[in-house]
């Protein structure tokens, strides 16, 4: 009897597409549901002090509140602000990042006549189209329960404002 079931089965499989097709189904759920079952997410904000106008180092801070990493992973980092921007650079030497804030500074110059966007100050303005050139997130791997950064590399948090206030940072890890 097993036998006779078997070629029945068999002979049911190949003529019939929609049994072939719930079976593919069914396989593609189980994948699916694995991956949500094992894909852990843990979500921390962070809000940084206020920071004055350039590109700052905020590598450690991040380190910081994020307490222990898993083995691996993804690290997404977002901020919360149109004024103001993510990258990742290097890290060793100060002048690079005084060399950004020049290079940006000529690139998008303040009171342009034709800027419509004006009331905020004379910095808004430069500041949105700024950070239009820059991250607003960043994807970082996690490698042997560290940020798998290179040796040179460093985050940036590329404050665009005079006066920018405190930033506000969404740090996700994917597991």
């Amino acid at each position: 009897p097993p036998l006779i079931l078997s070629e029945f089965w068999a002979k049911s499989v190949r003529g019939n597409d929609w049994v072939c097709q719930l079976n593919s189904f069914v396989g593609l759920l189980n994948s699916v549901l694995r991956l949500l079952i094992f894909t852990m997410i843990k979500q921390i904000e962070l809000t940084l002090p206020n920071y004055r106008r350039g590109f700052h180092l905020i590598t450690s801070e991040i380190v910081d509140v994020l307490g222990q990493l898993p083995e691996t992973g993804i690290l997404n980092i977002f901020i919360q602000h149109t004024s103001a921007g993510l990258t990742i650079n290097e890290n060793a030497d100060p002048t690079v990042r005084q060399d950004f804030e020049s290079s940006f500074n000529s690139l998008v110059g303040e009171n342009e006549p034709f800027y419509l966007h004006t009331y905020e100050g004379t910095d808004d303005m430069p500041a949105h189209i700024k950070s239009a050139l820059v991250d607003s997130s960043l994807t970082i791997p996690i490698t042997n329960h560290r940020l798998n950064l290179g040796q040179w590399q460093g985050i940036y948090l590329c404050e665009f404002r005079n006066r920018g206030g405190r930033r506000n940072l969404v740090l996700t890890i994917y597991t």
